[in-house]
C-alpha cells in the first residue's frame, strides 16, 4: 500500500484495463471506503468497458426501446447504475475515468471534469467545448465526452467517458443522455488521435492540473484492489 501522506498533492492513476461495468463498480465502492477513512489519496482510475449500456438516475425506460432482452440478445450488458444522467453506453476503445475523491462542491467538480477532457482532447487535436444547459464535452453539436457522478459522504465515484476511436455501435441501440436526436462522434471520427493509450496519459495530466494536483501512476497491488490490470487489452492499449 502506498503512503498516503507522502504521496501529498498528487492525483494517483489506475490502469484497470478492460473490466466489466459490474467488477469495475466493484472497485470503486472498495475505493470509495478507503478515501472516506482517508486510507488513500484521491484516485483516478482509467479503463475500458466491453459493450455495455447503463442507466443513470433521471433515465427513462423508453431509452432503452425493447429494454435489456433486447441489448442481453445482442451481447450488450445493462445495468441500472447510482450515477447522476440519463442512458450512456461503454465500448471497447472508449476510454472511461472514476474519479475516487474528496470534493467540496458537485457543480464546480463536474465543470472540472469538463474542462480536464476538453484539455486532453486539444492535446489530441480535436476542438472540443460545452454547451449551454447540456452537460458533457461536444464537438460542435456532436457530443464525444459524456459525465455522471454519485457523491457519497463527500467522495465521487461514476465519472466520464470519452469516444476515442470506438465504434459507437452500442449507441444505436439506446436515446444517448435522454437526447432523441444527439449524435454521437469520437476523436478518430473528428480527425485527432484516437489512440487510447495517449488519450489516458493525456486526460490523467489534464484532470491532475485542474485539480492542482500531480499525477502519480499506481498500480492495483499498490492500491489495495484485487484486480488484474490490463486483461483482454484492445491493440492501441498496448501500443508504444
Amino acid at each position: 500500500m502506498l503512503d498516503v501522506m507522502a504521496a501529498a498533492e498528487k492525483l494517483w492513476t489506475c490502469n484497470l484495463g478492460r473490466l466489466p461495468w459490474d467488477q469495475a463498480l466493484g472497485i470503486q465502492e472498495q475505493l470509495r471506503a478507503m478515501r472516506q477513512d482517508d486510507a488513500i489519496a484521491d484516485t483516478l482510475l482509467l479503463l475500458e468497458h466491453p459493450p455495455t449500456v447503463t442507466l443513470g438516475r433521471r433515465a427513462l425506460p423508453n431509452e432503452v426501446p425493447g429494454g435489456s432482452e433486447r441489448l442481453a440478445a445482442l451481447g450488450i450488458a445493462f445495468a441500472i447504475a447510482d450515477r447522476g444522467g440519463r442512458a450512456t453506453c461503454h465500448e471497447p476503445g472508449q476510454l472511461v475515468g472514476y474519479p475516487i475523491m474528496r470534493i467540496a462542491d458537485v457543480h464546480r467538480f463536474v465543470r472540472d471534469i469538463e474542462l480536464s477532457i476538453i484539455d486532453a482532447l486539444a492535446e489530441s487535436g480535436v476542438n472540443a467545448g460545452t454547451r449551454e444547459g447540456l452537460t458533457g464535452v461536444w464537438c460542435e453539436d456532436r457530443k464525444i465526452g459524456s459525465i455522471g457522478i454519485h457523491v457519497q459522504r463527500g467522495v465521487t465515484t461514476h465519472g466520464f467517458s470519452i469516444n476515442a476511436d470506438n465504434s459507437l455501435e452500442t449507441f444505436s441501440h439506446v436515446t444517448p443522455c435522454g437526447l432523441p436526436d444527439v449524435e454521437m462522434t469520437s476523436v478518430a471520427l473528428e480527425g485527432g488521435d484516437g489512440n487510447t493509450t495517449r488519450l489516458r496519459e493525456r486526460v490523467a495530466a489534464a484532470f491532475a492540473k485542474q485539480a492542482g494536483l500531480r499525477p502519480l501512476p499506481v498500480s492495483p497491488d499498490q492500491l489495495g484492489i484485487a484486480a488484474e490490470p490490463a486483461r483482454s487489452e484492445s491493440p492501441d492499449q498496448v501500443a508504444a
